[in-house]
C-alpha cells in the first residue's frame, strides 16, 4: 500500500461525486472494464433507476432512541448491513488495489467479497481483516475451473487463509458482449493478472464443426453436478450468486447451500435482465424469510439500503462506487465511500422512524406511480 493518506477530492458529498475524479485517474481501458456494462447497458442503467422508482412512506414522532444498524447473517451479527462485493483486477484502479480495500472495509466495519480474479493474494486480504475486532465478514468468491485437483487445492488454500463463506457466480459462464471494452481495445496490462488462479487454463480442443461456445466454453462451465461437489469439498457456507429464477434457487436449496447474492452481474453479463431491485421482490416473495439474501446492483445511497432491506434484503454489496472511491484517493478513498453510506443509511433509518432492522419492511416502501 502506498505511504500516508491520499486526500479525498475537493466537493465529494456523494459516491457518484468520485466517479469523475476516478475516470480522470483511469486509462481510457481500466475505465471501460469498470464502468461499463453489457450490450446496450439497458440493465446497467436500469439497476438504479429501479431504486429511484421505490419511494419510501415514513412513520414520524416514533422512540429511536437506542436505535442501531446491526444485522445478523449466517448467523453472525454484523455492525451493519453493507458488504464489498467481488470486483477483479482492482490494481487496474489503483496501486493499494485489493489490500487497499480490504483495509478500508475492515476499518469501517464492512464485509467483503474477494474476487477469484483479485489482483493481489487472498492471503494478504485475509491478514488485513484478522486485527479488526469490529470487522464484517470476508468470503471468497469462486469462478468454477474445470480442473477439480486445482479446486481442491484453491478451496484448501481459502480455509486455511480463514475465509468464512463462498460464494459462486453461476450466470456468467462466459463474459457479456462488453462493447465498451471492445471499443476500447481493453487488454489487462501486463503487470496485473488474477494472481490466486495459477497458471492458463486448459487448452480447447475442438473438432472440426464443433460450437467454439457450446462444445467448448459451456462443456466446460458448472452444473448442478459442480454445486455438489463444492459442497462435499469445503466446510465452508457456500452462497450462489447470480440466480434469477426461484425454481433454481429451490434446486439450490436442496443441495445444501447457505444462501443467495441476486444479482444481475451489474449489468455486464446478459443484458436485459430486470433490475435487481425486481429480482429481490420475486426472489423473497417465492422463498420466504428465512433464505439468507443478499443483493447488489446499483446500490448509491443510504435510502437504497433502506429500501432493499425493505424489499427483503439481509444485507447489501456495494460494487463500482468503491473502485471509483479507490482509484480517487486509495484506500482512504475506499474507506470514505463505506463511511458515506453508512452515514446516509443511518440518516434514512432515522427519518422513516425505523429503530432497528426489525422496523424496516414492506410497510416503508411506495412505488412511484403509486
Amino acid at each position: 500500500m502506498q505511504q500516508g493518506l491520499e486526500p479525498i477530492p475537493a466537493g465529494v458529498v456523494n459516491l457518484t461525486d468520485f466517479e469523475a475524479h476516478a475516470q480522470a485517474r483511469m486509462s481510457e481501458q481500466a475505465w471501460a472494464y469498470f464502468s461499463g456494462g453489457a450490450a446496450d447497458e439497458l440493465t446497467l442503467r436500469a439497476n438504479h433507476a429501479a431504486w429511484d422508482a421505490i419511494h419510501l412512506q415514513p412513520r414520524v414522532l416514533r422512540d429511536l432512541s437506542g436505535g442501531h444498524t446491526r444485522v445478523t447473517l449466517l448467523g453472525r451479527e454484523l455492525p451493519h448491513p453493507i458488504l464489498l462485493a467481488p470486483i477483479a483486477y482492482q490494481r487496474m484502479a489503483h496501486a493499494d488495489g485489493e489490500l487497499g480495500v480490504a483495509h478500508a472495509a475492515a476499518a469501517q466495519a464492512a464485509g467483503m467479497i474477494l474476487s477469484a480474479q483479485s489482483s493481489m493474494p487472498m492471503e494478504s486480504i485475509a491478514a488485513a481483516f484478522a486485527g479488526e475486532p469490529q470487522r464484517g465478514p470476508l468470503w471468497f468468491q469462486l469462478y468454477w475451473r474445470d480442473d477439480r485437483d486445482f479446486m481442491r487445492e484453491l478451496l484448501k488454500r481459502v480455509e486455511r487463509a480463514g475465509y468464512e463463506a463462498l460464494v459462486l457466480t453461476v450466470d456468467a459462464p462466459v463474459h457479456g458482449a462488453r462493447d465498451r471494452e471492445r471499443r476500447a481495445g481493453f487488454a489487462l496490462p501486463a503487470d496485473v493478472r488474477a494472481v490466486n488462479l495459477g497458471g492458463l487454463k486448459k487448452a480447447i480442443d475442438l473438432q472440426p464443426g464443433q460450437s467454439l461456445m457450446f462444445d467448448g466454453l459451456m462443456a466446460r462451465a458448472a452444473t448442478w453436478a459442480e454445486v455438489q461437489w463444492l459442497r462435499e469439498h469445503s466446510k465452508l457456507p457456500l452462497l450462489l450468486k447470480g440466480v434469477h429464477h426461484p425454481d433454481d434457487a429451490r434446486q439450490a436449496l436442496s443441495l445444501g447451500v447457505a444462501g443467495f447474492v441476486v444479482s444481475n452481474h451489474g449489468g455486464r453479463t446478459l443484458d436485459a435482465l430486470p433490475p435487481s431491485a425486481a429480482l429481490l421482490r420475486r426472489m423473497r416473495a417465492a422463498l420466504g424469510p428465512e433464505v439468507p439474501l443478499l443483493v447488489d446492483g446499483g446500490i448509491r445511497r443510504g435510502t437504497d439500503v433502506l429500501k432493499a432491506l425493505a424489499l427483503g434484503a439481509d444485507a447489501v454489496l456495494l460494487g463500482r462506487p468503491y473502485v471509483f472511491a479507490l482509484a480517487a484517493a486509495g484506500a482512504h478513498g475506499a474507506a470514505h465511500a463505506i463511511r458515506l453510506l453508512r452515514d446516509e443509511y443511518e440518516i434514512a433509518m432515522a427519518l422513516c422512524g425505523c429503530r432497528t432492522r426489525s422496523d424496516i419492511g414492506p410497510q416503508l416502501l411506495q412505488s412511484a406511480h403509486e
